[in-house]
C-alpha cells in the first residue's frame, strides 16, 4: 500500500466529513462499509477500493481529484460558486434528515412536534 497516498486520501476525507457534519460512523453506513473499517481509511491505514472511493466522493461531495490530493488545498474550480448563508446550514439538515429517516412513524411525529415547537 502507498503510505503517503493512504494519508492524503485518509485526511480529505476527515476534512470534508468534519465540514459536512458528518460522524464517521454516519459516512461507513452510507458507503458501505463498516465504521472500523472505515475509521482505517480516515487514518491512512488502508486505501478503499474504486467502487468505495466512488461512493466516498459522492457522500462527501468531493472530487476524486481531492480526495487523491490532486488539486491544491482551497484551490476553486471553474464554475464553483460560494454557498450562500442557506446552503451552509445544509450539513445540519442533511444529518437531521438523515435521523429522521430512520425513525418509526410515531417517532417521527414526536419529532415534528418538537420541531414546531421550537420554531415559534
Amino acid at each position: 500500500m502507498n503510505e503517503e497516498l493512504g494519508i492524503t486520501i485518509g485526511m480529505a476525507a476527515r476534512a470534508a466529513r468534519e465540514h459536512l457534519g458528518l460522524t464517521q460512523a454516519e459516512v461507513a453506513e452510507r458507503i458501505g462499509l463498516v465504521h472500523p473499517v472505515y475509521s482505517r481509511l480516515e487514518r491512512g491505514k488502508m486505501l478503499p477500493s474504486v467502487p468505495s472511493l466512488y461512493r466516498l466522493c459522492m457522500e462527501l461531495r468531493v472530487s476524486p481529484e481531492t480526495l487523491l490530493g490532486l488539486t491544491p488545498s482551497g484551490e476553486v474550480r471553474k464554475g464553483s460558486k460560494k454557498q450562500s448563508p442557506r446552503e451552509a446550514d445544509a450539513p445540519d439538515l442533511r444529518r437531521l434528515l438523515h435521523l429522521a429517516r430512520k425513525l418509526d412513524a410515531e417517532k417521527l411525529d414526536a419529532l415534528l412536534h418538537v420541531a414546531s415547537a421550537l420554531a415559534r
